[in-house]
């Protein structure tokens, strides 16, 4: 508990973890509390070398200590099945959030992934990610794992709700063929 553990580092693990609980990648095993601290002196020590306060601790690279412990092609692995970030159609890299469960969310606009007609993927098409689909404002529409089924289904009573809330937003009748868009309508000249 003493660790630098940021958001980033604890995302980080937690895709390491899902990988090894996955079996996905050869020889890769789970960041576990109890595995981390058995193995302390090994993954940690040659990074805390010489500190010798605890608030030295705040400048601690623990991201890559984690790393350490894998293999180049285990690196190479964690980052092409598990990636932190999905580019969505608009061409936005929006961070993938792996610490909320067994199954990795991304949060992000509803207008955002208008013309993706499947749900988003990792470790290799084994594990579905679950979509928070976000209104202009950045609060939760839906929550899906199934975004076709949401367009052709739920979508409607959500965009009669918000073309009045956001009405400078494109809300389309088929959102599974709509141009993505990253912000509000552009104005007529």
């Amino acid at each position: 508990d003493s660790l630098p553990w940021d958001p980033e580092t604890l995302n980080l693990r937690a895709r390491i973890n899902l990988l090894a609980r996955l079996g996905a990648v050869e020889g890769l095993t789970e960041l576990t509390d109890d595995r981390l601290l058995e193995n302390l002196d090994e993954w940690l020590g040659p990074w805390v070398a010489g500190m010798t306060r605890l608030e030295h601790l705040k400048g601690l690279d623990l991201a890559e200590a984690l790393l350490s412990t894998l293999t180049w092609e285990q690196r190479k692995a964690v980052d092409d099945l598990a990636p932190a970030r999905l580019t969505v159609p608009t061409g936005s890299r929006v961070r993938l959030d792996y610490t909320s469960g067994d199954r990795p969310v991304l949060a992000v606009r509803m207008q955002e992934v208008f013309g993706l007609t499947e749900t988003p993927t990792v470790a290799g098409g084994r594990v579905g990610v679950l979509l928070h689909l976000l209104s202009p404002a950045g609060r939760p529409l839906q929550v899906t794992d199934d975004l076709a089924g949401f367009w052709a289904g739920g979508y409607g009573a959500v965009k009669k709700e918000m073309k009045g809330r956001y009405p400078k937003h494109h809300w389309p009748d088929d959102p599974a063929r709509a141009e993505p868009a990253r912000g509000a309508k552009k104005r007529k000249k």
